[in-house]
């Protein structure tokens, strides 16, 4: 199939004709090779692997070579800089090569191990060089400087040199830096055991569905099934799910708590005001940023809830329920896709972007980029890594859903960006930060939207288009938003002393839900056995992650929709597109606020935010009108 030949006349005949089975997990040995990755462009075979490790294992301590050297000349500094960071990119090659071989399986000791080993000698390699911050910190920017301009070999380290700098008043001495990167060891205990845990031996329930299957709850089979189309069966799939997370709530309390005290102890030897203001200032973003979302997500509520009430118009349902948010919001379209469907469909999309945007994602389709099948024991949700002079790899779980081919466009937006930083960056500044990241992954969606509309007038089928896109702003605009608030109050917590128990994290899970849905004033009525869902969020082991999800959709929606109005207008321009692409290039050569700046999004502002609520009350004012007097 050629992925710029179009797959269907209208998107509503490509739905009634070409509907793919949903693809259930099995074994790996069971995938054909076209649908799985290929780790063997790192290492030809896991021997190679071990190889690998014994050298690195090898060069780590020489690194101490250097230490009380690098004020001594530009020479010595570049030389110094120069191993450093190549014993850097092999480890990371190393690391990512054994965290997705243990991703495929997670029941399997051997790569469990292997994993467990890339992180100890991660450890070593940065207790080995935790003298680098402070030496450079005493050798002072004035020098640096003076060495830079002395050996140009230099100029490619300056953001990087900058960025060191910046971290003076939060940087110990030599020694307690040390001791600070061995107890690193430690930190990762608490998002360690909730993985294993939940991917490999939290024992899933098992429900009979209306149509007498018998499913297994998994990760996986929850996504598909909380979607149904069968209301009955969505109360089942919820009720078991939840109720199993329930059973566990004291368990992953603790694995969260665990996380949480990590985050206290960076807090407090590195001397920043709160766990919060530490995590922003790696990507040197003000906190305001942060407090600013959630202080309008709450103001504009009351979008979100005129969203809650157009989906029960639709439903044609008495009460809206959590569980019912799920489900299509036109229960008749039923939209099914092959991997092969899915990657012509995102190609298509991306068109905006770029001839050459396109071809080189479609060349990463095409050779082992990605890995599409859910297997039992793979490791849930879908994600995008990379290792910087190789190729970047993406973690799927398709099951056919339009969902996921959304979240195929998402991932490629993450490869994509891996793809053009570390082409045009050298390896210093390879590695773009968190905060930029996702704009690149919403643009893809928000592109993909746009593109499935332009394809069909269906009424049936653009409802349930746009429903679905409301709904991934409900999810990434409001939801992230509430899992940001959840995550500061948590820490805010622990900050002061109180313990997180199963009890208490649920209740004010809960109460959150309660008020960011309207469940009082009737709006969406929450279940209390929802509480526990904090327990299946992942990334709340990720270090104040998620409200990048939030800031990131209103970057994405104003320069995907420069890019489409440039490229309509009476003389196309690919100014928009340009500065975008340009800023995927860029890497961590400039800090994430001035990156945006260049590619037209001040984020400091709250033009962004405004933006994607207009965009979103402009989009429910479309489906009231096809809905017109229907009831």
């Amino acid at each position: 199939m050629k992925h710029n030949h179009p797959l269907f006349a209208t998107l509503a005949v490509f739905a009634a004709m070409n509907i793919a089975p949903a693809l259930r997990a099995g074994e790996r040995s069971e995938v054909p090779e076209k649908y799985k990755w290929k780790t063997s462009d790192l290492y030809p075979t896991d021997e190679d692997w071990f190889k690998a490790k014994d050298d690195i294992f090898a060069r780590i301590p020489k690194m101490a070579e250097f230490q009380g050297k690098l004020g001594e000349s530009a020479g010595r500094f570049h030389s110094a800089l120069a191993a450093i960071m190549d014993l850097d990119q092999d480890l990371s090659r190393l690391q990512t090569f054994a965290h997705m071989r243990s991703d495929e399986d997670t029941r399997v000791d051997r790569t469990r191990g292997m994993k467990q080993a890339a992180e100890e000698l991660a450890v070593k390699f940065t207790a080995a060089v935790s003298y680098v911050r402070p030496e450079i910190l005493s050798v002072g920017g004035a020098k640096i400087a003076g060495f830079i301009a002395a050996d140009k070999r230099l100029a490619l380290y300056k953001p990087w040199l900058d960025d060191i700098l910046r971290y003076g008043p939060h940087t110990l001495s030599a020694p307690e830096e040390k001791v600070v990167s061995q107890a690193a060891m430690m930190a990762g205990a608490g998002e360690d055991a909730y993985g294993t845990f939940t991917n490999a031996d939290l024992p899933y329930p098992e429900i009979t569905l209306s149509s007498g299957e018998k499913v297994r709850l998994d990760a996986q089979a929850y996504t598909k099934y909380r979607a149904s189309t069968d209301r009955s069966d969505r109360s089942k799939v919820f009720q078991a799910f939840w109720s199993k997370y329930k059973e566990f709530e004291r368990t992953l309390a603790t694995t969260l708590y665990s996380q949480v005290k990590s985050h206290i102890f960076e807090k407090e030897v590195h001397k920043h005001p709160s766990c919060l203001d530490a995590a922003l200032f790696r990507s040197n973003v003000p906190s305001s940023v942060y407090k600013q979302l959630i202080s309008g997500v709450h103001a504009n509520l009351p979008t979100l809830h005129r969203y809650l009430k157009l989906r029960q118009r639709i439903m044609r349902v008495d009460q809206l329920r959590y569980e019912d948010l799920y489900a299509p919001i036109v229960a008749k379209v039923e939209l099914r896709y092959t991997p092969e469907e899915a990657k012509a469909l995102v190609l298509q999309s991306l068109k905006p972007l770029g001839a050459q945007y396109v071809a080189d994602l479609s060349s990463g389709f095409e050779k082992g980029w990605v890995d599409f099948m859910p297997t039992t024991g793979k490791r849930s949700g879908a994600y995008s890594t990379g290792v910087y002079g190789v190729h970047p790899y993406q973690l799927q779980n398709f099951t056919g859903i339009y969902e996921e081919v959304s979240t195929l466009a998402h991932e490629s937006g993450h490869s994509m960006h891996t793809f053009l930083s570390n082409k045009n960056q050298p390896y210093a500044t390879h590695d773009y930060k968190i905060f930029v990241a996702e704009v690149a992954s919403t643009l893809n969606e928000n592109l993909l939207l746009h593109h499935m509309l332009g394809r069909t007038q269906d009424k049936d089928t653009r409802l349930f288009l746009l429903g679905n896109y409301l709904d991934g702003l409900r999810t990434t605009l409001f939801r992230q938003t509430l899992f940001a608030e959840f995550e500061w109050r948590i820490h805010e917590l622990a900050e002061k002393g109180e313990p997180l128990t199963g009890e208490k994290l649920t209740g004010l899970y809960l109460g959150l839900l309660k008020e960011y849905y309207g469940d009082a004033a009737g709006v969406c009525k929450v279940n209390d056995l929802y509480g526990v869902e904090w327990a299946y969020i992942p990334h709340f082991y990720y270090d104040f992650y998620v409200y990048q999800y939030a800031t990131s959709i209103t970057a994405s929606a104003q320069i995907a929709a420069n890019i489409r109005a440039q490229a309509a207008a009476g003389k196309p321009s690919t100014q928009s597109r340009d500065a975008y692409l340009k800023m995927l290039s860029s890497g961590s050569s400039k800090y994430p606020i001035d990156l945006l700046k260049d590619a037209g999004v001040d984020m400091t502002a709250a033009g962004p935010f405004n933006a994607a609520i207009q965009e979103m009350n402009g989009i429910m004012d479309e489906m009231e009108k096809l809905l017109g007097g229907d009831k």
